[in-house]
């Protein structure tokens, strides 16, 4: 046995050697597992293109929407009630520093929507921006002032960045109390164990749990299912579910049979960044689907040239869930509304205000 697994290994590693998908970090004497790193490959989806049969008009199902923008809206009224009163208790308000490296255009705007929502709460807003072929000094000097800024009591950087810029560096650079993103490593290794309490949680997933809460969605004991495994959503989502004691499969594009496993959950949050990847034949019926996807399709109808639109197939998914977010207007609006919330947390941490 031991044999035939060394030798699959072995035809695995040379595999992926030949094809430059596995850098070995070192070769150990003791264990045959390879470093982690080297295992991970991207997640190129290939969407499978299915012929939906909807059922006879009379079982058409209605799926109540979940409006985030409502919601959202909610969140943000307490949070700038919040910062007023701060003001007026300790003379000061908090501030959030966002760092920008080039000019994508998805970035540009969610850049711009985070500053006007800072706006709009009370919240300084702080930007350093910078060209796309800037240096990786450059953003780190950034990055290290604010973390020594007082008045700065968040900081985030745009993602992603530039392809030449250390990601991981960068990220590890800033300071675990003003890591409002939640992407930091230690507040991703709180989020993963039982018994620790992250500083921050990563601001859409935190999104995503606070729609199905204020939705009545229960989750303890509820089978969920991820659809991808980004660091930024799908992994701290699945820790997230888990920590309120969902039972938890993720779906990658590796996974055989997605649509099986989909199926079967009671709870679907799609992440994976691909336009109507989740079809209504994914679901069961009743199921509660939250869509985090914004993908801009080409649309000459609209004003821009494009419209957004979801990893769910809405009309087809709204014939079989109980209840789905819209895009726009769902998971969006939390995003923000989360950031700010964990920034006004910084805040109040660091002036020990209650």
């Amino acid at each position: 046995m031991m044999r035939v697994a060394r030798s699959v290994l072995q035809r695995v590693h040379v595999a992926c050697n030949k094809n430059g998908l596995v850098k070995r970090a070192y070769q150990s004497p003791i264990v045959m597992s390879p470093s982690l790193v080297s295992l991970d490959l991207p997640d190129n989806w290939t969407p499978v293109s299915h012929h939906y049969h909807p059922p006879p008009s009379n079982d058409y199902q209605t799926a109540a929407v979940i409006d985030g923008k409502s919601i959202a809206e909610e969140i943000r009224l307490i949070i700038a009630g919040e910062v007023r009163r701060m003001k007026e208790s300790i003379g000061s308000v908090p501030g959030l520093a966002v760092i920008m490296a080039g000019r994508r255009k998805d970035s540009e705007t969610y850049v711009r929507n985070k500053i006007i929502a800072c706006e709009e709460a009370g919240i300084k807003p702080f930007v350093a921006r910078f060209p796309e072929n800037c240096t990786e000094d450059a953003v780190l000097n950034a990055l290290l002032a604010f973390n020594e800024d007082p008045s700065v009591h968040g900081v985030l950087v745009q993602l992603p960045l530039p392809q030449h810029l250390d990601e991981v560096k960068i990220l590890n650079m800033m300071a675990l109390e003003k890591d409002v993103d939640g992407f930091h490593p230690v507040n991703m290794g709180n989020l993963a164990m039982r018994g620790r309490e992250p500083l921050f949680i990563p601001c859409t997933p935190k999104g995503c749990i606070e729609l199905l809460i204020r939705s009545g969605v229960g989750i303890m004991g509820k089978h969920a299912v991820v659809i991808g495994r980004s660091n930024i959503v799908g992994l701290p989502t699945s820790l997230l579910l888990q920590r309120h004691h969902a039972t938890v499969s993720t779906v990658h594009a590796f996974t055989k049979d997605p649509e099986r496993i989909t199926c079967e959950a009671d709870i679907v949050v799609a992440a994976a960044g691909v336009p109507n990847l989740v079809r209504g034949n994914w679901l069961k019926p009743g199921a509660v689907v939250i869509d985090v996807g914004t993908c801009p399709v080409e649309d000459v109808s609209c004003e821009h040239g494009y419209r957004l639109v979801g990893d769910v197939c809405y009309e087809e998914a709204a014939r079989v869930a109980s209840a789905i977010t819209p895009v726009p207007g769902g998971v969006g609006p939390m995003t923000i509304a989360m950031l700010l919330s964990n920034t006004l947390h910084a805040a109040k941490q660091a002036y020990s205000f209650t």
